[in-house]
């Protein structure tokens, strides 16, 4: 069965105060739905180069065991919730797509 995954790309620098509660929303949501993080973030000590008309910004990068499993971890109410929490005009990049395999 194909992975499923989570890209999430935020085209300004997040104020990551701002994002605090959103964050640890999502976190439970995502590890309820047997989410994993893939990526470190750069206010965690993460980096980043970016290339050609690549930006350096803030990208999430989450794997499920399935791709019905990231949809549906998105679609369940503690996710939904955590959108809730995300500070108004915030802006970013969503996707969920499916592996090879």
């Amino acid at each position: 069965m194909a992975k499923g995954y989570w890209v999430s790309v935020y085209p300004d620098t997040p104020d990551i105060e701002r994002l605090a509660a959103y964050d640890k929303l999502a976190g439970l949501a995502v590890q309820a739905g047997g989410g994993r993080n893939l990526a470190l973030l750069p206010s965690r000590g993460g980096r980043i180069v970016a290339h050609e008309a690549g930006v350096a910004q803030r990208v999430v990068l989450i794997e499920f065991d399935s791709f019905e499993q990231a949809v549906a971890t998105y679609e369940s109410e503690a996710y939904q919730n955590a959108l809730v929490a995300l500070p108004d005009g915030f802006k970013r990049d969503f996707r969920i797509i499916e592996g090879v395999d």
